[in-house]
């Protein structure tokens, strides 16, 4: 790879920080996909002790680059995405992929393809990191910036993801209790 298609491999990555997603943070601004990115990253970083028969460095490229398809497409909720926006999604990413220098393309498909059958615990991981961190961004944003169907999904949302594992399943526990602390704390308006 040259240093103009690594520019321009940046240059698409770049827009994640422009694109907003669904949660708000602590201090009430609209998070972005690549603020969201990062955190699963260092999620997956800080649990390399916890999880020693997994591979961390393939969980946390997983991580890196498990929303660049949002680069073409903005972020779509899970709770309203259909399978034809995820469909969309996927083709622009894959052709964007295909597109990458050679080394990297290769890499970053079979990332992509482990990643959606949800086989290795890399991929598992990788995906309850992904769904946790929205829980947990819920729970740190304001109450009142909460739309009314995620009072249901911050206590039910993920637990089935995260049942290969006792030490992610007693996360998503204290997720939990923090989301009835915080209603109850806070109410549910």
């Amino acid at each position: 790879m040259n240093a103009r298609e690594y520019l321009e491999i940046l240059h698409v990555a770049e827009r994640l920080k422009d694109t907003p997603r669904h949660c708000t943070t602590t201090k009430r601004r609209t998070e972005s996909v690549a603020e969201h990115s990062w955190r699963i990253s260092l999620m997956a970083f800080l649990l390399k002790h916890e999880f020693e028969d997994v591979d961390i460095n393939k969980v946390v490229d997983m991580c890196l680059i498990h929303d660049l398809g949002e680069c073409f497409t903005g972020d779509i909720p899970t709770f309203i995405k259909t399978d034809s926006d995820r469909e969309v999604e996927d083709s622009l990413l894959i052709r964007w992929v295909k597109t990458l220098p050679e080394e990297l393309s290769g890499e970053i498909a079979n990332l992509y393809k482990e990643m959606d059958a949800q086989e290795t615990k890399e991929a598992k991981l990788y995906k309850s990191l992904d769904k946790l961190e929205a829980l947990i961004q819920h729970n740190e944003s304001p109450i009142d910036t909460w739309s009314e169907n995620e009072y249901e999904l911050n206590k039910t949302y993920a637990f089935d993801t995260v049942s290969f594992s006792e030490w992610l399943t007693d996360l998503r526990k204290a997720i939990l209790e923090d989301t009835l602390d915080k209603i109850e704390k806070e109410g549910h308006e």
